[in-house]
């Protein structure tokens, strides 16, 4: 297998503040990340819920998904997943079946201290892989690059 399961699951709310507080409240979490996604960007808040988990939160002027967000199964689609990669090396071969079957530009992101390559599924919902950046601080965080070849 090449992934280690899920690295975050990433959700749209109305209100960051609240959500923060209450799984900072209920669960112990704690707050890597709170600011614009990139300049001019959405606020996006990364909230630790295990050793390896986040939940990546968008709070996106003027988007109302969040309030259809009931009943089970009525729900809608989520924005996206972020599967970790194993390692560096499985992170390479996932990147190049990717980028085979067309679902990727191959493209990798550097966010400091993970990699992340984003795909497409065969349903086109946005995906993504990351794995444990190696090198953290070589490339500004969120910077697109080629480096990962």
């Amino acid at each position: 297998m090449l992934t280690q399961g899920l690295d975050h699951v990433a959700v749209i709310t109305n209100d960051s503040d609240r959500l923060q507080a209450f799984y900072i409240e209920m669960f112990g979490a704690t707050v890597e990340f709170d600011g614009e996604e990139f300049p001019g960007g959405p606020r996006m808040t990364v909230i630790n819920v295990g050793p390896a988990t986040e939940l990546n939160v968008f709070e996106i002027d003027g988007n109302n998904q969040a309030d259809h967000q009931t009943p089970m199964f009525g729900r809608g689609r989520l924005d996206h997943i972020g599967l970790h990669a194993a390692s560096l090396e499985d992170f390479g071969e996932i990147r190049s079946r990717l980028t085979a079957a067309g679902a990727t530009d191959g493209t990798v992101t550097d966010f400091g201290r993970k990699l992340s390559l984003f795909f497409r599924d065969p349903d086109r919902m946005e995906c993504e892989v990351l794995v444990t950046n190696p090198e953290p601080g070589q490339v500004p965080i969120g910077s697109a690059s080629h480096l990962y070849t």
